[in-house]
């Protein structure tokens, strides 16, 4: 029997299923969407700019909301890194917002290291994301998601182009966070001037090559809006959390004594653009990129460094036990070895230590012998010197004596004398004395 012949009769004797209601696996999405507002969602905006270009009252602006916190002070010797947190609520979902703020960026007078405490910040906060990937109990369903999902790059709107720094810091976020480039105060530069700054600032990220976030243009519902959007990038923004009453109605604007800036005006500025791609048309795609590129480029750096691979040399499946051993032996092995560094040259500076202990100790015994040495000198000096002083006070003392009995002997004789002339002037009373 021909092969097509079995295959007919197989096909004929199958029975056909035929469903007899609606399954309902259709209601997947709907299933994600309720299970997402439940669990409600979080977003993390870094704003880097330079003091005064309007990063906070910017912050009010979009979420329309009068964001609490206290002022930051400007005296800091560096960068320093400022996070406040805000529980926010559209119709029913609720979202956590963290506002991250570099203050005292472009304060300093030696600008080189400015940019080090924003990516640190950025990396901490990847590495506690991994650090709790790696645990054995993981609970990432409950975890709060700190990593940076998009940076707002403040720019001076000075007109001419951007800044050493500028460039220097957006080159070293590229690769770690989405980049969004804007203008700060775009209402202090005309509308040609302010044109031709945005070529200016695209051609030098372009020449510099710095990688700014590009809105999606995959998803047919949005390539349309995304595409054109990114044509009017940077976007230049206004923010103010004023309300002016402009004809019937109330609108956010700064007032001027030339006239009025309307902040959701897009003949005035960018603002409504910004709003429209940052949060109601890109915020997810911003979290996806955040977690499936800048994050998997840290995780995977992070795990070539510890040594883990795909496949090894023999392009065969890495064991994790494998590598897990490996790099423990490795561990021992370099232990073992610095312990056995650390001994010898323990035993080396002990060996050095007694030849100066010993060197010091006959130094000691030849000082000792000196002292003794000169002590028996100046003895024997002393000695002599008594022995001559003892004789000096007998030869003193005889001569004494000697003088003492001159002197007695004289004293005697005069005695006599006088008692001789008193006795004759007695005898003889006519003889006249003088």
């Amino acid at each position: 029997m021909a092969a097509a012949d079995v295959a007919r009769q197989m096909t004929e004797g199958a029975r056909n299923l035929s469903l007899s209601g609606h399954v309902g696996f259709d209601s997947m999405p709907d299933q994600l969407v309720n299970k997402s507002v439940c669990q409600g969602f979080c977003f993390n905006i870094l704003c880097v700019g330079e003091t005064g270009l309007g990063k906070s009252t910017l912050m009010d602006t979009l979420f329309n909301t009068r964001f609490e916190g206290d002022p930051a002070a400007h005296n800091q010797p560096g960068v320093h890194i400022k996070s406040n947190s805000y529980e926010l609520q559209e119709s029913s979902v609720c979202l956590k917002l963290s506002i991250i703020n570099s203050v005292g960026f472009g304060d300093q007078i030696n600008k080189e290291e400015s940019y080090k405490s924003i990516v640190e910040f950025i990396d901490t906060q990847f590495e506690a994301y991994l650090q709790e990937e790696l645990k054995i109990k993981r609970t990432l369903h409950n975890y709060h998601d700190s990593r940076i999902h998009v940076c707002l790059y403040f720019i001076a709107p000075t007109g001419h182009s951007l800044k050493s720094l500028d460039l220097v810091t957006m080159k070293k976020l590229d690769s770690k966070v989405n980049i969004i480039p804007i203008i700060a105060k775009a209402d202090s530069i005309s509308k040609n001037e302010l044109q031709k700054f945005k070529i200016k600032i695209m051609s030098e990220l372009v020449s510099n090559g710095v990688q700014i976030y590009q809105f999606p243009t995959d998803d047919e519902t949005v390539a349309e809006i995304n595409g054109t959007m990114n044509a009017h990038l940077p976007f230049a923004v206004v923010g103010s959390t004023e309300e002016i009453k402009i004809g019937n109605k109330m609108m956010k604007a700064r007032q001027y004594p030339w006239g009025t800036v309307q902040v959701e005006n897009e003949n005035h500025c960018d603002f409504v653009k910004l709003r429209e791609m940052l949060i109601r048309v890109n915020m997810e795609d911003l979290r996806e990129q955040t977690h499936a590129r800048h994050y998997e480029l840290y995780r995977r750096c992070k795990l070539e460094e510890m040594g883990f691979k795909d496949t090894d040399p023999d392009n065969k499946p890495f064991s994790l036990q494998e590598t897990y051993e490996a790099k423990r032996n490795e561990f021992l092995g370099e232990l073992q070895k610095k312990e056995e560094e650390m001994r010898q040259m323990f035993v080396m500076r002990v060996k050095e230590k007694e030849s100066e202990l010993k060197e010091a100790e006959k130094e000691l015994h030849d000082k000792f012998d000196r002292l003794k040495k000169l002590h028996q000198d100046e003895k024997k000096k002393l000695e002599d010197k008594k022995k001559s002083l003892d004789d000096e006070i007998n030869a003193f003392k005889q001569r004494k004596t000697a003088a003492e009995l001159l002197q007695s002997q004289a004293q005697q004789s005069g005695s006599q004398q006088t008692l001789k002339r008193e006795k004759e002037r007695k005898n003889n009373p006519w003889l006249c004395t003088e």
